[in-house]
């Protein structure tokens, strides 16, 4: 099973109308033709779990943010063994520090959504994103994004800020577009959180090595990002990339298969309460049943006496117990 967490959608919005609300553009048949062309790609390149992705940048405002890709999933016609899903990805400069929109009040608002992820531009909102938006809560973010063709990275990557977002769950995405000289998402490109052309690809390898060194290589996610088709890769190419860049083969391998894997299935918890996926019941074997001296039993009901903990003793009664024994030898 291997996995793409990012594969960019059209952005759907347009500029706010005088009641304050924008609206949703449909999108075109040639649009949904070329969307249809990608995943036809990523499914023929090895790909079964596709995550397109909506970008939003600063903040998300719940008077006028709209679910782009609920409308999108809505036409695109259905794979067997084939799942998609729903991401949004924040961009955070420095008009964020003060606040991007993940409270409480707005809870129902990414429900949609299946992956929240972050792209810090900032150190305060780097800080934000690895201390306090990676713990356990129906707001959590477990893609951190960091700008990797940017000249140089904005901030410093400290060790402690990146053990704790991994010790919480979260894991850092490495878009291998960046390393081809590919296409980003035009909207990453306006807010200054990405760059094309042949520097981009100088910067990204960089920027990447010190990824892999500050996490040590554990807890990375690789993903495409690409908005071209001829960006894509299959993903045995990109564990190879990732191999250049320091990572040993299994771990490579992971960075597609086993840890967004793990993601998705940590995602789920954002909708349960406190992370826990499910209340544990007792199954109990068909044999181990028929050996019970209890003619029947129910599994979600009381448990029987012969299964019950005895009571605890007191070490009055354990003495009184002695005392008899004794006499009976006598």
């Amino acid at each position: 099973m291997y996995i793409d967490l990012n594969v960019p959608v059209p952005f759907q919005q347009t500029a706010s109308s005088k009641k304050g609300k924008e609206k949703q553009i449909v999108p075109s048949s040639a649009e949904i033709e070329a969307l249809e062309a990608k995943v036809d790609l990523l499914v023929h390149l090895g790909y079964t779990v596709l995550a397109f992705t909506q970008t939003v940048h600063k903040k998300v405002d719940p008077k006028t943010h709209l679910n782009a890709v609920e409308g999108v999933l809505g036409q695109l016609k259905q794979r067997p063994g084939i799942v998609f899903l729903k991401r949004l990805s924040i961009v955070l400069d420095e008009d964020s520090e003060k606040g991007f929109g993940l409270i409480n009040a707005n809870t129902s608002l990414f429900a949609g959504y299946d992956i929240l992820a972050l792209i810090p531009t900032t150190y305060t909102t780097l800080s934000l994103a690895c201390l306090t938006h990676t713990l356990p809560s129906p707001l959590t973010t477990h893609i951190i994004s960091l700008p990797l063709t940017l000249p140089r990275l904005p901030y410093h990557l400290k060790h402690t800020l990146i053990r704790t977002a991994l010790k919480n769950g979260a894991c850092f995405e490495i878009p291998y577009v960046g390393a081809l000289g590919g296409e980003h998402d035009p909207l990453m490109v306006d807010a200054d959180a990405a760059e094309n052309g042949d520097s981009a690809k100088r910067h990204w390898w960089a920027a990447a090595r010190e990824v892999v060194r500050v996490t040590k290589g554990k807890g990375i996610v690789v993903s495409s990002g690409a908005v071209n088709q001829a960006d894509f890769r299959a993903p045995r190419d990109v564990g190879n990339l990732l191999t250049v860049l320091g990572l040993p083969q299994d771990a490579a391998h992971d960075t597609s298969t086993r840890v967004p894997k793990s993601l998705v299935i940590r995602a789920q918890t954002r909708k349960t309460y406190r992370a826990v996926l499910s209340e544990p019941t007792l199954v109990v074997p068909p044999a181990v049943l028929a050996s019970l001296p209890t003619t029947s039993m129910d599994v979600d009901g009381p448990t029987p006496t012969s299964l019950k903990r005895p009571q605890d003793v007191t070490a009055g009664q354990l003495r009184g117990k002695k005392k008899k024994k004794k006499a009976n030898r006598d």
